[in-house]
This record gives C-alpha cells, sequence and structure tokens, in this order.
C-alpha cells in the first residue's frame, strides 16, 4: 500500500469512484429536466393562439387604455383631478394576458 499522501491507495480509489457516481447521477438529473421542461414547453406551443391576446400575450391596459396614467382625486367630488401612474400596468400601457398567461397560447 502506498501511503505517500497519509490516505490508502484503496481508500483515494473509493472517495473518486463516489465523486464519479455522484457528478453522473447530477448530470443526468440536469439533462433530463432540460428535456422536460423542454417538452413542455413545445406542447404548449402546439395548441391554439389565444383568442383574448390573439397570440401575442400582451394586450392594452383596460384600466388606463393605454396611456399609462389615470385621473385620480382624494375626495368624491373632485375639486382637482391628478394624473397618476396606473396601478395595473405600472405606466408600462400593456398588461399580461390573464387568459393565456403571456404565453400566447391557451
Amino acid at each position: 500500500m502506498s501511503r505517500s499522501s497519509g490516505v490508502p491507495l484503496l481508500m483515494r480509489m473509493v472517495v473518486k469512484g463516489a465523486a464519479v457516481l455522484l457528478g453522473g447521477i447530477f448530470a443526468v438529473s440536469v439533462v433530463s429536466s432540460t428535456a422536460v421542461q423542454y417538452a413542455a414547453l413545445v406542447k404548449k406551443q402546439k395548441g391554439m393562439k389565444c383568442d383574448v391576446c390573439k397570440g401575442i400575450g400582451y394586450y392594452k391596459c383596460k384600466l388606463c387604455n393605454g396611456n399609462s396614467t389615470i385621473q385620480w382625486s382624494p375626495l368624491y367630488d373632485p375639486v382637482v383631478i391628478n394624473p397618476c401612474l396606473c396601478p395595473t400596468c405600472d405606466g408600462n400601457k400593456v398588461q399580461k394576458c390573464l387568459n393565456c398567461l403571456g404565453l400566447g397560447y391557451t
């Protein structure tokens, strides 16, 4: 037995074998999960286009009508009306389609 590093040769071989085995298991796991995600994406894209957003995934904000601001007043009978950032689209003028969750396919 070689004891040049203080660890027996048999022990070093067992540790290397375990490391290779665990690395292989990890690699197979990553590859298989990626393949499953890709297959699910392809399956979703084979579906029909969303009727609400016409396959785009987004549509014009319905609260601000694509203006990015809304008219707001803190009082019921407004004296002063303040333009405020739209809370639905956060000023982006579009909102994600709730029918297809932004994928464009149902």
